[in-house]
């Protein structure tokens, strides 16, 4: 499943050499490139501190576990737009490729997925680009997750560029379910039968209900210490 594969390990393509000739060719503006959104990665990264540590001070938890971040190679790069049919040039991947840079926030419960997107998408100057709530309403084959692309200011000595980041905010249980899942449809020469992905849709039922009852037994928590 792709929504998990860019924030595993990237596996070496026969491409490689030609996105590696690509790069040379390219090397000043693509090092640029990636510059930027190295710094649009490390922006949200520190906005999303900023929000935990807020709600820890306010509320006395934290909402977020973990904060991941990653930036696509240059294979994976490669062939997304082979993909999508997009020109591989600076401009093209800037224009049409959206999740060069990924930032995943791993809530621990499904309320705390909307505060902290909620929280984001208030401030001033972010821009939503892209929603889209696989927990509302779940892929097919059972995966979970809050995505949003939204663009970032980025201060250069130059000014202010605006930069796309992918987002993906998930709870504890849908993370553990998306990754082990990625990596037992994705395991190397072996088939993965309907069977198998039936087993695997069975676990992400599993795991929205566990999701379900913790967030219950918080509330009662809640409610016991009122």
């Amino acid at each position: 499943m792709k929504d998990d594969t860019e924030f595993q390990m990237q596996p070496q393509t026969s491409d490689d050499g030609t996105a590696m000739e690509w790069a040379r060719k390219t090397s000043k503006e693509f090092a640029k490139l990636m510059s930027y959104y190295r710094c649009a990665m490390l922006e949200m990264e520190t906005r999303f501190n900023v929000l935990n540590e807020e709600y820890l001070l306010e509320y006395g938890r934290s909402p977020i576990n973990t904060v991941k971040s990653r930036l696509k190679t240059l294979s994976s790069l490669q062939e997304k737009a082979k993909r999508r049919n997009v020109p591989f040039t600076i401009d093209a991947i800037e224009d049409n490729i959206n999740d060069n840079a990924g930032v995943r926030v791993i809530c621990v419960f499904p309320e705390d997925v909307y505060t902290i997107a909620d929280a984001l998408l208030q401030q001033d100057d972010i821009i939503l680009i892209k929603k889209k709530d696989y927990i509302a309403s779940p892929k097919t084959n059972g995966y979970r997750s809050l995505h949003l692309i939204v663009a970032v200011p980025v201060f250069l000595s130059t000014g202010k560029r605006m930069t796309k980041v992918e987002i993906q905010i998930r709870t504890i249980a849908m993370d553990f379910w998306a990754s082990l899942e990625h990596q037992l449809r994705y395991k190397q020469n072996t088939t993965f039968t309907e069977e198998m992905a039936q087993e695997l849709y069975e676990c992400a039922q599993l795991s929205a209900a566990l999701d379900t009852r913790m967030d219950n037994l918080r509330k009662s928590v809640k409610g016991n210490h009122e």
